[in-house]
């Protein structure tokens, strides 16, 4: 049951939610944290952009731009999007990950839709993040009520400006009560750690050069912004919103057991990414997994030939049970000699055929 791998597929993500809620103080706060991640930020309404990056970079204008930490911001028409996506997607401009800011008036998801329907093998939906302003979100929602669709839609919702809400608790509760199983991560600033998005990693280009990234390592002497009383506290942490867990095992697992948790996976587990070893199932390739909210696929490649077979996977979520994660990925364990004939059938309905024109859209 061998297969080839596919092309490595960047993981675009959309960044939604209404006017002021904080989208473009998220942005900036991933361009300054990127990790050594190449961002490119494809922004839907550039009249209203404000990247702090500019200072640095110089001016952003109504074409693509590189800047100094290695990010590409383009102004674009969300007619235009799968054309950006072709161009950011190019294996030359070294793209980690994409980042669609929405329009304030933005439907997410008609975006999302597009991500989805992109026919570009390079790319693969990275989730929707929704900003919320938790100071006028009862305000918010008044207005616009169609808010409460968006929120029931999204993969991660960030509920910003908690240190100027008089009731952050009873916002976050609220908010959790209208979401379909997302994850909901407190944030003031915007200030949410990239590895909840996306895989931070080091640039080889940067070694030996003092990077973007170098210039903001201390938020506290470098932040423009008022002082949050509460980044003192531990709470204040960038990673004290999520939990993650990390799983390793040298048994093989079992893949219909491994579908029937991803099946029942729990509200809050935002990503899964790793690699599966299916053992007998498989015995020539490993699983790359990839899923954000309830999108799954699944990348078969061959083994590294100077590794050890291992199955190594982490989770990340926002009140998660880690214990119980762990748990329930140990029973995914098989030691079972012999594999039967249909035990990859649920794998491979999330192994994208290299030959048809869209990715598939639903997961489990």
């Amino acid at each position: 049951m061998a297969h080839s791998p596919g092309p490595q597929q960047i993981p675009v993500v959309v960044l939604a939610g209404f006017l002021g809620s904080g989208k473009t103080t998220l942005l900036n706060h991933l361009l300054h944290r990127s990790g050594g991640s190449r961002i490119g930020a494809i922004v839907n309404d550039f009249g209203a952009i404000e990247i702090d990056a500019m200072a640095v970079a110089g001016a952003l204008g109504d074409s693509t731009v590189s800047l100094g930490n290695g990010c590409l911001c383009c102004a674009v028409d969300a007619g235009e999007l799968d054309v950006y996506l072709e161009r950011l997607a190019r294996p030359g401009t070294g793209i980690d990950v994409v980042v669609i800011e929405a329009s304030g008036l933005a439907e997410p998801q008609e975006l999302v839709r597009m991500v989805l329907a992109s026919d570009h093998q390079g790319i693969v939906y990275g989730g929707l993040v929704e900003v919320v302003d938790a100071a006028e979100f009862d305000d918010t929602r008044a207005r616009h009520p169609e808010i409460d669709r968006h929120l029931a839609l999204a993969d991660l919702v960030v509920v910003n400006k908690l240190d100027r809400a008089p009731d952050p608790e009873r916002v976050l509760g609220l908010v959790r009560t209208l979401t379909d199983r997302a994850a909901v991560v407190p944030a003031t600033h915007g200030r949410v750690d990239p590895e909840l998005l996306f895989d931070c990693r080091p640039s080889e280009e940067r070694i030996g050069q003092l990077s973007f990234d170098d210039l903001h390592r201390y938020p506290d002497a470098q932040d423009a912004e008022p002082h949050d009383p509460g980044a003192d506290a531990h709470g204040g942490h960038l990673h004290a919103g999520y939990d993650s867990v990390s799983f390793a095992s040298e048994v093989p697992l079992d893949p219909r057991l491994l579908m029937r948790f991803l099946d029942s996976r729990p509200e809050g587990l935002y990503r899964i990414k790793g690699y599966v070893d299916f053992g007998p199932h498989d015995p020539v390739n490993r699983y790359a997994v990839h899923a954000v909210g309830p999108f799954l696929r699944f990348y078969p490649e061959p083994w590294p030939a100077d590794g050890a077979r291992l199955t190594q996977l982490v989770l990340i979520g926002a009140g998660i049970d880690a214990a119980v994660l762990g748990k329930e990925l140990e029973g995914c364990r098989s030691d079972a000699p012999h594999a039967d004939e249909h035990g990859m059938w649920g794998v491979l309905r999330f192994v994208q055929d290299p030959e048809e024109d869209l990715p598939e859209a639903a997961g489990p």
